[in-house]
């Protein structure tokens, strides 16, 4: 069976840049590039992956369509540009022919503002996307959920993927709140969500699978196996897992799909999200 992973990140390491990375992640604190998340992939069987923006501005864009240029397992990159920009309609028609550009993010969990989402010039940018046939990651923390659910439901037309399941409480226990706000955004069929990013919501060091069962369930209900996608986080994970237990928590829960929508959890979901 074909995997696609549809989130995982290359940096170089700079200090002022990633402040993000603090001391009890020590174990991020160092460059990763293609070159290290090659063999990962090979010894686990993914055959291709989507590279995910971690920093906020244009270089790190054409850094990443560097890596992808350059390495054919790199099958897409979710880059970032200032949305709320007033010339983003002319910064993403000069990136037009960079047919591996899928997509941007915003760190949107980053934002004091809770309602970031539904600012104005912020949404203008969204349409600019929408126009351009592009896709845009969500990442947010639970509180910002509300603005999420007005968010998505004000651009119909716009494809969404949540990333992270939107980064419930795992390690408290947490769930429901989140997960009212999640089903209401799944409703909405252009949102997608990534199974991703869960054992660094858990504990750390004393997770296990039985963690994650409840919120799995909440978003295999409200989006469905059509809406679903596979994502390692890598080297994110590293914090709290290897490569190979995160997608051992992925199979664990595709176990209770059938063969054809293990197919689309693990590849064709994120292919057709991507155009890939």
């Amino acid at each position: 069976m074909k995997i696609l992973d549809a989130h995982q990140h290359f940096w170089r390491y700079k200090p002022e840049q990633d402040s993000w990375i603090t001391a009890e992640m020590s174990v991020l604190r160092r460059d990763y590039l293609p070159a290290d998340l090659a063999p990962e992939l090979k010894r686990n069987g993914v055959s291709a992956c989507i590279s995910v923006q971690a920093a906020q501005s244009e270089c790190e864009t054409e850094f990443l369509l560097e890596q992808a240029a350059a390495n054919d397992f790199v099958a897409g990159v979710v880059g970032w540009a200032d949305l709320c920009a007033p010339d983003i309609e002319q910064k993403l028609a000069g990136w037009a022919d960079r047919d591996q550009l899928c997509g941007f993010r915003h760190i949107v969990q980053g934002e004091s503002d809770v309602n970031f989402l539904l600012r104005k010039d912020f949404q203008r940018g969204i349409d600019t996307l929408t126009l351009r046939g592009l896709t845009y990651d969500i990442l947010v923390f639970p509180h910002q959920l509300g603005a999420v659910l007005e968010f998505v439901r004000r651009h119909p037309e716009q494809p969404f993927v949540i990333d992270h399941l939107a980064k419930p409480y795992i390690a408290d226990g947490f769930i429901d709140g989140w997960e009212v706000l999640m089903r209401a955004i799944g409703e909405c069929e252009n949102v997608y969500c990534k199974i991703s990013g869960m054992v660094t919501e858990a504990q750390w060091e004393n997770w296990r699978y039985g963690d994650f069962e409840p919120y799995l369930g909440v978003v295999l209900e409200s989006f469905g196996p059509k809406r679903l996608m596979f994502g390692s986080d890598w080297p994110v994970c590293r914090l709290a897992a290897t490569y190979e237990e995160v997608l051992r928590i992925a199979k664990d829960f595709a176990a209770q799909l059938g063969p054809d929508e293990q197919k689309d959890f693990f590849y064709r979901n994120a292919a057709t999200f991507y155009g890939i």
